[in-house]
């Protein structure tokens, strides 16, 4: 396998899975919403069909663009929740400080992947 095709099939399981982890664990991604978010539970939920629908779109050579723009901008979205944590890192015990730092560049960096999938011809055809 050529190692977009690779990158490709890793980035759709890794949002698939991460918006099926939104159902499967919510509570956990509830307490992580800044305070100030009405209705965090459906914030939750929107974000994991949104992450599921992502990772599928990724699949497809006809909806691939709009689904990695859509990523991308679905993670700059989720920047806000990730400060907000290094606010209050005391609200979250049970993650240590270091992981609540590393989410930031790692942002950027999932950015950049999607990017690399919203670029017109880019990336492998299935079929």
């Amino acid at each position: 396998m050529r190692s977009a095709h690779i990158s490709l099939i890793a980035q759709s399981l890794f949002y698939i899975g991460g918006g099926v982890n939104h159902f499967v664990h919510e509570d956990f991604y509830t307490h992580l919403m800044p305070d100030r978010y009405a209705h965090p539970e459906g914030l939750v939920q929107l974000t994991g069909v949104a992450e599921i629908l992502g990772g599928l779109g990724l699949l497809m050579p006809a909806t691939r663009r709009p689904a990695a723009i859509g990523i991308a901008v679905m993670l700059v979205g989720f920047l806000d929740a990730h400060q907000f944590t290094l606010r209050h890192p005391e609200r979250y015990p049970e993650i240590p400080e270091w992981a609540l730092w590393a989410r930031i560049p790692l942002q950027f960096v999932l950015i950049a992947w999607a990017l690399q999938f919203a670029r017109r011809n880019s990336g492998p055809t299935t079929g």
